[in-house]
């Protein structure tokens, strides 16, 4: 996503900072990329966590990618932005490995077929009544996420029934009046194209073994993910050797379940990635000493902090990040920390996942600068929360005609007392 600092000024002006500001011209050329990798047969699913503002679902309705939701509210909110319920097409797949809230009343009501990623799921649904199909998330016992805290598969991860207790979850289905009419993984981006490659073509090899025990069948989900690359954003993964491979691990399922099979992908990140950034001001800049206990440090502080973009401070998650001069001037470089506002020791966005300091070579802010926080549209806004009672930061689209607009406004006090009541419960 290219940013325009005039833009950026003008739009702090506008609506304060911090703010997200997304490009429909960079989510719509993600989008059209993963159409690409996909042909006849093959369907793309859009894991609406990572971003469910409902233009960017809308935007998923429009170019025909399907929903991969994972909580009630989140079913009706794809419903809300257009995208249908029912399971002909099942254009939302509820996957989970537990009920929660109201997740099993929605996928009653609108029928939705449930992906369930734990065996207690099967009879909790034939005790609400439910006899129809369902589908099942496997743990195939192998899979990476981008960093190890974010293990998708394998003996560490909670997802999924185990491939091995597979053959006994179809038996509970049946018996349960039910059936099984796809098969899903998925087994994380991970860090490297190599290794999302490798691992799709083991999961086919072992999804083609496993298809005797499931004759009703119709759909396997290949999940994956397509790896960003977040240090070198202009440098992403060749995705042609995707669509050969696609449409080869396709003809190998359908031949060995000697019938026609849709089979899904799940991009991931890559959808959403690059087509956001957090902006935010720079209120002061401060320096440390170096003593017996370390090393010292120039902090550039900021107005935006975990609450927004909880990714580095979770997962030393890395974002590049740019300086916009409000003044124009130029800046000389310099290692800096960028740390937030909040009244935590790791409110740090330049730190590494062992909790380690990692200053970062740019122009030296100075206070009244912008800094840009690059490829923070997934499991950005998504992931923000109300910490130290701040409210959620708004989100501006800018449309491809140069137009913006404001998709969500600034959260005050009223939001975050709207839940709070004094209900008497004895």
């Amino acid at each position: 996503m290219q940013t325009d600092p005039a833009l950026l000024l003008s739009l702090a002006q506008k609506v304060g900072t911090p703010f997200w500001l997304y490009s429909a011209q960079t989510l719509r050329q993600r989008i059209a990329e993963v159409k690409h990798v996909t042909s006849e047969g093959i369907q793309a699913r859009f894991a609406m966590k990572s971003c469910p503002a409902t233009k960017v679902l809308q935007e998923m309705h429009k170019a025909d990618i399907w929903i991969d939701a994972v909580s009630g509210n989140e079913m009706l909110r794809a419903q809300h932005a257009g995208h249908p319920g029912g399971q002909m097409p099942p254009v939302i797949l509820y996957t989970s490995d537990v009920f929660r809230d109201n997740a099993l009343e929605v996928v009653l009501k609108e029928n939705v077929l449930p992906n369930i990623g734990s065996p207690g799921m099967i009879q909790e649904l034939a005790s609400a009544g439910y006899k129809g199909a369902v589908s099942i998330r496997v743990n195939p016992g192998f899979g990476h996420g981008h960093v190890n805290s974010c293990d998708t598969g394998g003996p560490s991860s909670k997802h999924g029934v185990w491939f091995q207790d597979l053959a006994s979850t179809s038996k509970q289905v049946q018996e349960a009046g039910m059936r099984v009419v796809m098969l899903h993984a998925h087994i994380g981006s991970g860090p490297r194209f190599e290794e999302l490659h490798e691992n799709l073509e083991r999961l086919a090899d072992e999804f083609a073994a496993l298809l005797p025990l499931f004759p009703s069948l119709e759909g396997i989900s290949l999940g994956g993910g397509i790896p960003h690359n977040y240090r070198q954003a202009e440098t992403q993964i060749p995705l042609e050797p995707l669509r050969e491979l696609f449409a080869r691990c396709k003809a190998k399922l359908e031949k060995a379940a000697g019938r026609p099979l849709r089979v899904e992908i799940e991009p991931g990140r890559y959808f959403v990635a690059s087509s956001c950034v957090l902006v935010t001001r720079v209120a002061d800049v401060k320096t440390t000493q170096t003593n017996t206990k370390g090393q010292g440090a120039t902090f550039a502080m900021v107005d935006a902090g975990f609450v927004d973009l909880v990714r580095p401070a979770m997962y030393g998650s890395y974002h590049g990040i740019e300086v916009v001069a409000h003044d124009g001037g130029e800046r000389p470089a310099a290692p800096i920390v960028v740390a937030g506002p909040l009244c935590e020791s790791g409110d740090v966005f330049t730190r590494d996942d062992a909790e380690l300091l990692v200053p970062r070579e740019l122009p030296k802010p100075v206070p009244g600068d912008l800094l840009v926080l690059r490829d923070a549209g997934a499991y950005g806004y998504a992931m923000s929360s109300n910490y130290n009672s701040i409210g959620k930061a708004p989100q501006v689209w800018l449309e491809s005609d140069g137009s913006v607009e404001l998709i969500s406004r600034r959260e005050n006090l009223a939001d975050l007392l709207r839940a709070e009541v004094n209900e008497p419960l004895r």
